[in-house]
């Protein structure tokens, strides 16, 4: 597949949030390392395009999250996050930056700001396909931190087909199949 049919255009806006997929006793606040158990994850969710992009990565650092992001988004796409420190340069990278702030005291979930009544200032599509990424995972009851790219690229491939067709349909029942249907 060509990388510009992996990227995020830069019309639409994508939602970026990283994640933690933690073991089930791991209850430990904050970011997650490799070595912690605690394996940070990135990824990023077109608005227009519906197309998810998730990476498992070896640090939730801001050097590791703009390569993440300058690989997967095309420049001048705008890019809403929460107010984590990491994001703050993504306009130095050529990403519109936009933000919530989700701090106790002060949460803003969305917010409009072209006053337009619609508030499209958020990262709820993001949170809610880390939910489902979560929920996927759940039946497995743990899995292998060596293995998890391999979890997270179902769901990805999952997320982004959307739609069971008779091509979805050959694609996962050829590894079955003696002759092609």
């Amino acid at each position: 597949m060509p990388l510009s049919a992996l990227l995020i255009s830069p019309s639409g806006a994508a939602g970026i949030v990283g994640g933690n997929i933690a073991y089930r006793a791991k209850k430990v606040r904050g970011h997650g390392t490799w070595e912690k158990d605690r394996l940070p994850s990135a990824g990023v969710v077109g608005r227009e395009s519906g197309q998810v992009r998730l990476r498992v990565c070896e640090h939730s650092d801001r050097q590791t999250l703009h390569a993440f992001v300058e690989t997967r988004t095309a420049e001048g796409c705008t890019v809403n996050t929460d107010e984590w420190q990491a994001y703050s340069h993504l306009p130095e990278h050529g990403r519109t930056h936009k933000q919530v702030c989700q701090q106790p005291g002060h949460r803003e979930w969305a917010r409009d700001e072209d006053g337009d009544g619609g508030r499209e200032v958020h990262s709820n599509t993001a949170k809610g396909m880390w939910t489902g990424l979560r929920n996927h995972l759940r039946p497995f009851c743990g899995v292998n931190k060596e293995q998890l790219h391999h979890y997270i690229a179902v769901y990805e491939w999952a997320y982004n087909y959307k739609r069971v067709t008779n091509d979805f349909l050959r694609a996962l029942m050829m590894p079955f199949t003696l002759k092609p249907t």
